[in-house]
């Protein structure tokens, strides 16, 4: 059975993030950061090349079980990806309403700049994700 590409790495989430282009996406990154160890009370962990990663958990699917973050994210170029506060295989949350402008896909939240959204409702989601995975 092959184990998921993606995995907890030990390079460094600074370092990657002051890397990121272009210098607004870097910006964010780091300010997503915060909110999410805010949030969190845990420190980021770089998971792959590109993902920073908030916590961890098993799950199983018809590969095996694997471990995978509880939360976090991706300051991708089109768009910050945000990772564990919506599930596109259940009912949409209403305070994706509040949030502002985003799309979805089945398990990531796409936003094109952090200073378009309401960064409350964003904590929020990241803290009711949290909170579901880890009580």
């Amino acid at each position: 059975m092959a184990a998921p590409k993606t995995r907890p790495t030990n390079q460094d989430v600074t370092a990657f993030l002051d890397g990121v282009e272009p210098p607004r996406r870097r910006v964010e990154g780091h300010a997503l950061r915060a909110l999410m160890e805010r949030v969190t009370q845990q420190p980021g962990v770089m998971w792959g090349p590109t993902m920073v990663g908030f916590g961890s958990t098993l799950y199983t699917n018809t590969l095996g079980t694997h471990t995978w973050f509880d939360v976090g994210f991706s300051p991708r170029k089109p768009a910050m990806t945000i990772y564990g506060v919506h599930n596109g295989y259940e009912p949409v949350n209403p305070l994706l309403t509040q949030l502002g402008p985003h799309t979805t896909g089945k398990s990531c939240l796409y936003v094109n700049r952090l200073e378009d959204i309401d960064l409350d409702v964003l904590e929020r989601l990241i803290s009711d994700a949290w909170k579901s995975v880890n009580g």
